[in-house]
């Protein structure tokens, strides 16, 4: 059962972040213009609301699972350099001395 959700991919790169931003931004800005107006209109601030809500809720539809159109453009990662000494590397401030405070 849990080997199916390890195969659903939970990456978006970069640029797919960007796009996925933009089309969020774009639906719920026109949302709410199409909301106000129709809302005004009617004089139903209530319908105002709910086209919002609607636009909210499709943009969550589009933008938040990683769809294959936000994965296109993947980083090429560096492979792991090997140590070469046999003794770990001490990070720089474990090998600063400790300043006694009186």
């Amino acid at each position: 059962m849990l080997s199916i959700f390890k195969s659903i991919p939970t990456h978006m790169d970069y640029k797919g972040q960007k796009l996925a931003e933009q089309i969020f931004q774009g639906i719920i800005l026109i949302s709410a213009v199409i909301g106000f107006v129709y809302g005004l209109i009617i004089e139903q601030f209530g319908w105002t609301v709910y086209i919002v809500l609607g636009g909210f809720a499709i943009s969550c539809v589009l933008t938040l699972p990683p769809w294959p159109m936000y994965r296109q453009n993947p980083l090429a990662w560096q492979p792991a350099l090997p140590e070469t000494s046999g003794e770990p590397s001490q990070k720089p401030q474990e090998s600063l001395k400790k300043k006694k405070h009186k």
